[in-house]
């Protein structure tokens, strides 16, 4: 069976200078957090700079940045992606609290889910973000 095109996976890009964080986010999303999405492939990445350069490279479909991060906090590099890579594909921001979310917005982060994470609203999230990029299938 040949799979076509969108078949291949989609490159999210998860970012926290903590490995149980990223592994927090990895296993509550899964390879395939819904049948209409392609599966993920997870580039796990715990600096600043290397978080640029991946979202520089242009495969990535989604970047899942971790605000709570140190030295570089994931709202200040989501607003620095927004403000310096044109057509910035998605971002998401795990903010400290559900009181954070303003911040999240100021970032132009297109979502934002609080810590500790919700592996529902985790999911919720990503497919609604992913989803308007995956191609209808005629």
């Amino acid at each position: 069976m040949s799979h076509a095109p969108s078949d291949r996976p989609v490159k999210v890009l998860v970012y926290s200078d903590d490995v149980n964080t990223r592994q927090q986010v990895i296993l509550a999303l899964g390879r395939r957090p819904h049948p209409d999405l392609p599966e993920l492939e997870y580039v796990e990445v715990a600096t600043e700079p290397v978080v640029i350069q991946n979202m520089d490279a242009g495969d990535i479909a989604l970047a899942i940045l971790d605000g709570e991060a140190v030295p570089a906090g994931g709202m200040g590099i989501a607003k620095q992606l927004k403000d310096e890579i044109y057509q910035c594909p998605p971002v998401l921001v795990l903010t400290g609290r559900p009181q954070d979310a303003w911040l999240a917005t100021w970032s132009r982060a297109e979502a934002a889910v609080p810590h500790p994470i919700d592996p529902i609203q985790l999911a919720e999230a990503v497919i609604g973000l992913l989803r308007p990029s995956v191609p209808a299938t005629h």
